[in-house]
């Protein structure tokens, strides 16, 4: 008895220190909430340049010169071209020709449901940049003239944007913006005409920056990954906080033939992700602040580029993936993009329950629908499992009162009591830890479903029915938290008493506790407990029923 309560209990408290620690990412003070941005904004003013990354050498061994690192913020804003397209909104400026906010159109704000969302922000001077390292050649530092052309995708299937800027004497370079219909991936390149009687070395390199703040309206009593991460296939998935990249402590693979580099958050990724083998260097850096306001950091990848023979044309090319984290889309895009979608050690059994649940939605339409027939599919495979729980626990029940007269007798003989117990769980063929290991079974599957949920993306913003129009939000009016209390509080009456007070008063206590932080958790996850407390009271109940029926029956023919 003591054993099977002690395990009771270890599992209540793991779970009431992962909800503990949840609701301390939740307590946790909010940044304030982003400012409206103009119709034709200057975020390039909101950023800070930072300095050009440093390639260990050329092909030919030599260090490359590059122009000496800013100090400041940008001289110049440059001018800001808005692009349409049938996904998104972005945003453009010839101060270095990057890519300084996108607006994504068919995603409403965490914060403001009335506003759409965006992923690359000023107000986190959040930004993709890229250039070229070389003597006099351009970066993100240097001013681009934009060439005329269609601003909006309309009906084309594809819309470019092309950005000239001056290099050495008699070179010239294009920075080339390809957007497609229906994608979220972005053709990013660099064209080098070389006028010159000299061939030209160079190196084109890719980078993020953003300050180390969380996204406004992040899930209450969720705590999500934002960050850089880099993947190789020799490394895989690495994950890099901003803490340790403003110490200069982040570690992760430095050069390699494959792989990618990105700023991940929750739902949402900005990857760029270079084609073919080429060798790539990959970097980080603290960029600004960190004492008196957030930090800003930079991470990216270098990667070489031709030699230009004289006369002669080069291009380098990369794709920008800035978006949701469509596990699909990502897989299609890049070996491991799709782990951006992080189950931790579970994605071994996380991957296949998404992949079912999909396959539900794909039948019914509604992802609160599928949720629910998942539950229940889990519920059936482990019915057997679940049975031998309840059946032990119901067998618990009906000896209750004798061990309660056993402690009464014997509870000042601890080993006495723990030997006349032993021999009434002989007696009545009751194993005390019957209805623990099963339930030890499942957890990981539990577990692995409850991230499957947590980080889907396509359970934001998903209505299931009446008044839940978003999975991904706690629900408005609590109703479906209550119900989740009063199916903990029934289960908790179904459970055999604990002889020991204590216990007794901590397993009551447990639905309030746990009821409470589902207060502020995501509607799909309530959701998927209220499914799943309710198929148990159902079983627990007609098994209880059953064995205590079964134990009346038998005592009464003893007597």
């Amino acid at each position: 008895m003591d054993n099977r309560r002690l395990i009771l209990v270890m599992i209540f408290s793991f779970s009431l220190v992962m909800l503990w620690d949840a609701w301390q990412q939740y307590k946790q003070p909010k940044p304030a909430p982003a400012q409206a941005v103009a119709t034709t904004p200057q975020p390039s003013a909101n950023l800070q340049p930072g300095s050009v990354p440093v390639p260990s050498t050329t092909a030919a061994g030599d260090k490359l010169a590059v122009p000496a690192a800013a100090t400041g913020k940008a001289a110049t804003t440059g001018e800001t071209i808005r692009i349409t397209t049938d996904l998104y909104t972005a945003d453009i400026s010839t101060q270095g020709g990057d890519l300084v906010r996108l607006e994504l159109n068919r995603y409403t704000g965490t914060a403001d449901k009335k506003q759409n969302f965006v992923l690359i922000d000023p107000e986190h001077r959040y930004a993709a940049q890229s250039g070229l390292i070389g003597e006099g050649l351009p970066n993100h530092r240097s001013t681009y003239k934009a060439i005329q052309g269609a601003r909006e995708l309309g009906q084309q299937d594809k819309l470019q944007l092309r950005l000239e800027a001056n290099g050495p004497a008699d070179v010239k370079v294009v920075k080339i913006y390809t957007f497609s219909r229906g994608s979220y991936a972005i053709e990013v390149a660099h064209e080098i005409a070389n006028g010159g009687a000299q061939p030209l070395n160079a190196h084109a390199y890719y980078q993020f920056q953003r300050d180390d703040k969380a996204p406004e309206g992040e899930s209450a009593m969720v705590s999500t990954f934002t960050g850089p991460a880099v993947f190789t296939a020799e490394e895989k998935y690495q994950k890099l906080t901003f803490d340790d990249i403003i110490k200069d402590k982040a570690k992760y693979a430095k050069t390699a033939d494959n792989g990618w580099l990105a700023m991940v958050q929750h739902y949402f990724v900005s990857a760029w992700v270079p084609q073919g083998k080429d060798k790539r260097e990959f970097f980080t850096r603290k960029v600004d602040g960190g004492s008196a306001g957030p930090a800003v950091v930079a991470a990216g990848l270098i990667l070489p580029v031709a030699q230009v023979a004289p006369g002669a044309s080069a291009s380098q090319s990369i794709t920008l993936y800035a978006g949701p984290q469509e596990q699909a889309v990502l897989k299609r895009l890049a070996e491991g993009l799709d782990l951006v979608v992080d189950y931790g050690w579970l994605t071994v059994v996380a991957a296949p329950i998404f992949w079912v649940l999909q396959w539900i939605h794909a039948l019914v339409g509604n992802w609160g629908w599928a949720i629910i027939l998942l539950t229940i599919g889990i519920k059936a495979i482990f019915y057997p499992l679940s049975a031998a729980s309840y059946k032990s626990m119901a067998k618990m029940r009906t000896i209750t009162p004798r061990l309660q007269q056993l402690k009464e007798r014997f509870g000042d003989d601890r080993a006495r009591l723990n030997q006349e117990m032993m021999k009434l769980y002989q007696t009545e063929k009751i194993n005390p830890l019957g209805g623990c290991l099963p339930i030890l079974v499942q957890i990981p599957v539990f577990i692995a479903l409850y991230w499957v949920l947590l980080g889907a993306v396509e359970m934001r913003d998903a209505p299931w029915a009446l008044w839940i129009t978003d999975l991904s939000s706690a629900d408005p009016y609590y109703v479906l938290p209550v119900i989740m209390v009063v199916s903990m509080v029934i289960q908790t009456k179904l459970n055999p008493t604990p002889p020991d007070p204590i216990q007794a008063k901590v397993m009551m206590a447990m639905p309030l506790i746990f009821g409470v932080m589902f207060f502020w958790f995501p509607a799909g996850l309530v959701l998927y407990w209220v499914v799943n407390n309710v198929l148990s009271i159902a079983q627990q109940w007609r098994i209880t029923q059953v064995i205590e029926a079964g134990g009346k029956a038998a005592n009464d023919a003893k007597a």
